[in-house]
């Protein structure tokens, strides 16, 4: 029978004094923040070296699709057989990945070649952010905290967000093209390698079931599909602003200033987060899906008309408002909807749909940066969010958990040893 301590309460607070939860966070931290380094490392790298935004968003598209396409099966794998068995293989075939595609770049290698080497490094990215929610849930599984837990990952996202593209945009613009992702690679294997090492924090493994049960993948829930679409929407804003704010920069004469534009994007998604997780909600997370995700569209839909750097700025702090308030209520609804043996894999459902949407909001927007103009990319997030809003608001019914909370999706997962399978009280709400 496990036990788990926790300190009651409610608050960022008694959250961070939960025993043992600092060994997890800061190397976590650590691993995590190159997740927000890659997509415009890539895009700064390739842009110096093959002259194209057009070009640079596919490199950095082809990546985020390999993530999107290959992350849930990883964090599959981790719910199955542990977290450090996936970790640390991942991590060095990261690295590798990552040291070849700087050597073809650097080589003015073909379109193709790039193709090939950033496939790798984005299907191998850590991860890090669903790993850390699965130690919360095995921590916090019925405590009131959790909400308030991730609500504090996604301000810890939105954190990496804020620092990771200007500590990019600084290596790339001041020391080399490369330098960026030689950055990010570093943190990748120190990071990950030392949150793999911290394994009493990790959550139970859940082998394979018994004979004549089955384990089905957590997307056969209809609502982690209907969240993944809506995560789908805000994964465009990610990729799209990147992008055009890269190119609103430059032809603004000022390319340095695109880390700092984006990073007050993230801020004050960060900010928003901050005080999300600090409010006890009356409010159904149902309801303020609907909200949060309506907001978010009309935050897009002024970028495009903002005529300079400083309003666009203004423009992409209120954008960002919206951000993490999504994304908090996404993850409270998908951590509802499956059982404990799948919870790592949802949470990367989650997290790979908005790197698939960031693949296709960086693509669209640099052809529209390199038609168009820099202003056109920001249609994209405007077109990404209106089109999931409405999927959304359709089938909103999908997103109240069922009566078995989702047990028909994985059976005979208990923790070993255990004698239960833990399931969180929201699933038996």
């Amino acid at each position: 029978m496990t036990v788990r301590r926790t300190v009651e309460g409610s608050g960022y607070r008694p959250l961070l004094r939960t025993p043992g939860t600092w060994t997890f966070l800061v190397p976590g931290f650590a691993a995590r923040l190159p997740y927000a380094m890659l997509s415009l490392g890539i895009v700064l790298l390739v842009r110096h070296t093959h002259g194209s935004y057009g070009t640079a968003g596919t490199v950095a598209a082809v990546a985020a699709v390999a993530q999107a396409l290959v992350g849930p099966q990883t964090g599959r794998l981790a719910d199955r057989y542990g977290q450090a068995p996936v970790l640390v293989p991942g991590v060095l075939l990261h690295a590798a990945s990552v040291a070849a595609l700087i050597a073809l770049a650097l080589g003015h290698a073909p379109v193709w070649a790039l193709f090939a080497a950033a496939a790798p490094a984005g299907a191998s990215v850590p991860q890090i952010g669903a790993m850390v929610r699965a130690r919360w849930v095995a921590k916090l599984d019925g405590s009131p905290l959790l909400t308030t837990a991730f609500a504090f990952e996604s301000v810890t996202d939105e954190f990496t967000f804020v620092i990771g593209p200007v500590i990019a945009t600084a290596l790339c613009t001041t020391v080399a093209p490369p330098a960026g992702l030689i950055a990010e690679a570093v943190l990748t294997v120190s990071g990950g390698l030392a949150f793999a090492a911290q394994r009493r924090t990790a959550p139970a493994r859940h082998p394979r079931p018994a004979a004549g049960e089955r384990r089905a993948s957590a997307l056969a829930v209809p609502g982690v599909r209907l969240l993944a679409f809506a995560f789908l929407g805000l994964g465009s804003v990610f990729g799209a602003v990147q992008v055009s704010v890269t190119a609103f920069a430059e032809q603004a004469g000022r390319p340095g200033m695109s880390g700092t534009v984006y990073g007050i994007f993230a801020g004050g998604s960060m900010l928003a987060g901050a005080l999300y997780g600090m409010v006890s909600w009356k409010r159904s997370p149902q309801q303020r899906m609907l909200v949060c995700y309506l907001l978010l569209m009309l935050g897009c839909c002024t970028l495009w008309a903002l005529p300079n750097l400083a309003a666009l700025s203004i423009g992409g702090l209120v954008c960002g408002l919206a951000i993490a308030p999504t994304l908090i209520t996404g993850y409270t609804l998908v951590e509802s909807l499956v059982p404990a043996g799948a919870k790592t894999e949802a949470f990367t459902w989650l997290t790979g749909a908005i790197g698939l949407g960031l693949a296709i909001g960086s693509t669209a927007a640099g052809e529209l940066a390199d038609s168009t103009g820099a202003w056109a990319g920001f249609l994209v997030p405007v077109a990404g969010t209106g089109t999931a809003l409405a999927v959304l608001l359709g089938l909103r019914g999908l997103l109240v958990p069922t009566g078995d909370g989702g047990r028909t999706v994985a059976r005979g997962a208990e923790a070993p040893g255990s004698g239960t399978t833990h399931l969180t009280s929201a699933a038996l709400d």
